[in-house]
């Protein structure tokens, strides 16, 4: 009787088996169809984070459909230069490309926008605008014209103000300088004197080194230290006013995307919408350190002076006024941004701001005294933050971009910019 049972009950199991083999895939399987894209980068592969951000949706979209939705990624060069990316998708050569809008403000200034404009947003900013502000919206019927529908897909955060062979101290300086500079940017600088050129990521260098160029910009103290920028230029300014918090756009042509299931248009936005969260979040680990091995290395660390600041600020409002004035799509978009801005910057500066302002101030001031007190430092305990900022001095947090400088130096270990030279230059420009 127990050998008859074994038997039925392994019959049971074979048939079972077999059964499940014969019977038909989920509904939701059937219904993914197979479809591979090529997706063209405007970046290096050596520039991981922001080659990463279209990796990421393409390894996520992949996972979520079993292999069904595949993306082959491609660095800038490897089907079209990295500042042609718009054309290859708006044309359908490709149909997804990752890059910065701003690079085709040759075709319409209405592209800057979709990344960031002179004096703008910042991250948080920019992402509250696109997702909740009619930003996307606003953008997407723009993009509409040149055969595209725009997904914000990362991020860098605030730049810095570039490489320069030469100190720059006032807007004098600027006159006759020749510089790479992305986006709006550059028309706003011209008005100071600028000579701008836009460059990909690959050629800025060489411009750079063979003096083709004076100075140049790209993101920040990671990807500028991997393009080797401070083996030719030593002085790097901040901040980089003009890109406050820069978006990356996923650029995907119009007739692809709308042909695209709605399941996997779901999962492509969401795959979008983490590669922008992750981004910004690798910026902020990986900057740090890398900021302290350009300065340990010699990079000398500047401020702009609040002369350059002023005179950037009030180019770029004139440029606006004039733009708007002969541009309607342009005018359109820098309504809804501008009154965002300034309602935005209401409100950072109740709560935002002053934090960060004061705990900026404390650790610049625990900085400078040091540095002040460095000969003792292996016998004294390093002064607590918070009775490190004299208390009339305490109010005086809106100067904290230019009086940081000094703990910026002493804070990253560099030694080769003084507190007490930096300290007294701010004092100036108070």
């Amino acid at each position: 009787m127990i050998k008859r049972r074994k038997f039925l009950t392994g019959a049971a199991v074979a048939g079972a088996a077999a059964s499940a083999s014969s019977f038909p895939a989920p509904a939701i399987a059937q219904s993914m169809p197979e479809v591979k894209w090529r997706l063209a980068a405007s970046w290096p592969k050596s520039l991981d984070t922001l080659f990463g951000g279209p990796e990421h949706v393409a390894k996520r979209v992949s996972e979520a459909t079993d292999k069904k939705f595949e993306i082959r990624v491609f660095a800038a060069g490897e089907i079209v230069p990295a500042l042609q990316v718009l054309d290859a998708v708006q044309n359908g050569t490709v149909e997804c490309g990752h890059t910065a809008a701003y690079y085709y403000v040759g075709k319409d200034p209405t592209f800057a926008f979709s990344t960031s404009a002179g004096f703008g947003l910042n991250t948080r900013q920019q992402n509250a605008w696109m997702y909740y502000g009619g930003g996307r919206e606003l953008m997407n019927e723009f993009f509409k014209d040149y055969n595209v529908h725009a997904i914000p897909a990362g991020n860098t955060g605030c730049q810095m103000g570039g490489w320069f062979r030469k100190e720059i101290k006032t807007v004098e300086d600027f006159k006759g300088l020749k510089m790479r500079i992305g986006g709006f940017a550059g028309q706003i600088l011209s008005k100071l004197g600028l000579v701008t050129q836009q460059l990909g990521a690959p050629d800025i260098y060489p411009a750079l080194e063979k003096g083709t160029i004076d100075a140049a910009e790209w993101v920040g103290p990671y990807d500028d230290e991997k393009l080797g920028f401070n083996k030719v230029a030593k002085y790097y300014y901040y901040p980089g006013w003009w890109e406050g918090g820069p978006q990356v756009d996923m650029l995907v042509n119009l007739g692809q995307w709308q042909a695209l299931p709605a399941n996997y248009k779901a999962l492509f936005e969401t795959a979008c919408a983490e590669a922008n969260i992750l981004m910004p979040a690798r910026y902020d680990v990986q900057n740090p350190p890398a900021l302290r091995r350009l300065i340990a290395g010699g990079t000398l660390l500047r401020p702009f002076s609040r002369e350059i600041m002023q005179a950037s600020y009030n180019a770029a409002n004139e440029l606006y006024t004039e733009t708007s004035a002969k541009n309607p799509k342009f005018k359109k978009v820098y309504d809804s941004w501008v009154k965002f801005r300034d309602e935005e910057n209401l409100w950072f500066r109740v709560a935002e701001n002053t934090f960060d302002n004061f705990m900026q101030f404390a650790a610049s001031a625990v900085g400078a005294q040091t540095a002040q007190a460095a000969p003792a430092a292996a016998a004294t305990p390093r002064p607590a933050a918070q009775s490190s900022v004299p208390a009339e001095k305490q109010e005086n947090w809106t100067n904290v971009a230019i009086a940081g400088a000094a703990g910026l130096a002493v804070g990253f270990g560099a030694g080769r910019m003084t507190a007490a030279k930096t300290t007294a230059t701010a004092t100036k420009s108070t």
